[in-house]
């Protein structure tokens, strides 16, 4: 299993080296518009367990980058306690913070663990939740993850 984690992390990193954008906020994963997670609601990662997108109608800013709600509720629920509702790594995928590099999401592939809700890399190639699932220990590679994460949110992509 560990070789296969291992190699599986060397072709991520092969495949999606041309893929990866550089972004203005070095430490998040926004769009030409600040807009944060594709357009999806933060709120209803962590407290529905959901990927909902959310409606211009009801935008917050925090730190310069936009956040879009299903409903005021979530708004209101998100302008309370801002902090509680980022993405882990930036919004970058969890798994590559793990391998080393900044991978944009899919916004519909995520894990929500421990208050906090971790987003993951899906294309033809790979699924990066599942390997992330995989492995069966989260606590082992969130702690790499995050220790990589103290470099990668300083750098360009």
């Amino acid at each position: 299993m560990k070789n296969l984690i291992k190699t599986s992390i060397l072709g991520l990193a092969l495949v999606m080296s041309s893929v990866v954008f550089a972004q203005d906020k070095m430490s998040n994963n926004i769009d030409n518009s600040n807009i944060a997670l594709s357009g999806y609601s933060p709120v209803s990662y962590l407290d529905l367990g959901l990927a909902q997108r959310g409606n211009k109608a009801y935008k917050s800013e925090y730190n310069k980058v936009a956040y879009y709600f299903t409903s005021a509720e979530q708004k209101t629920t998100f302008d309370k306690n801002p902090a509680k509702y980022l993405p882990q790594y930036g919004g970058f995928c969890a798994f590559g913070a793990y391998a080393g590099a900044k991978f944009r999401v899919d916004p519909t592939k995520f894990v929500v663990k421990d208050g906090m809700y971790y987003l993951y890399l899906n294309n033809v190639e790979l699924d990066a939740k599942q390997l992330w699932l995989a492995e069966n220990n989260h606590s082992k590679l969130r702690s790499v993850a995050d220790k990589n994460w103290k470099k990668l949110s300083k750098t360009h992509n």
